[in-house]
């Protein structure tokens, strides 16, 4: 058995960031539209949100959550250049958006603390890609899908 004082070092260095607010972030698929360019915020860099810039394309069913979702188009193409996503996921990057804004401002105030003084990127670990190019939140990743 492991002393509880030693159970912290066993701990991955890599281990997710928890997020506390984009699983509670209440987003319709209405949301978002065909076309529009969103960002999917996945950490900080020299102080500032750092994430993935994509556009929306169509309508899809997010296997992951079981709910509406949308097909996303990564510019810059890739082995996945098309993923689908949750709109809670999605934050809109050239159209000012009060849901969105206020998003963003609580990601800042809750990251940018954090990371005060890192220059170096930080991905917080919050998604993956599953093998059916389902892009999927930690908090949303249930097993086998």
């Amino acid at each position: 058995m492991i002393p509880p004082s030693c159970t912290s070092a066993l701990t991955p260095a890599f281990s997710p960031i928890p997020d506390p607010l984009t699983p509670a972030r209440d987003i319709t698929h209405a949301h978002f539209q065909a076309g529009d360019q969103v960002v999917v915020i996945k950490g900080v860099v020299s102080g500032e949100l750092w994430g993935e810039a994509v556009r929306v394309v169509a309508p899809s069913w997010h296997t992951p959550t079981d709910e509406d979702g949308w097909r996303l188009r990564d510019p810059t193409g890739g082995a996945q250049t098309f993923i689908t996503g949750h709109p809670r996921y999605l934050v809109h990057l050239k159209r000012p958006c009060p849901d969105c804004l206020i998003y963003l401002r609580a990601m800042e105030d809750y990251l940018q603390p954090k990371y005060a003084g890192h220059d170096a990127l930080i991905d917080c670990g919050w998604y993956t890609t599953t093998a059916l190019n389902q892009l999927v939140h930690v908090a949303d990743a249930r097993g086998g899908r």
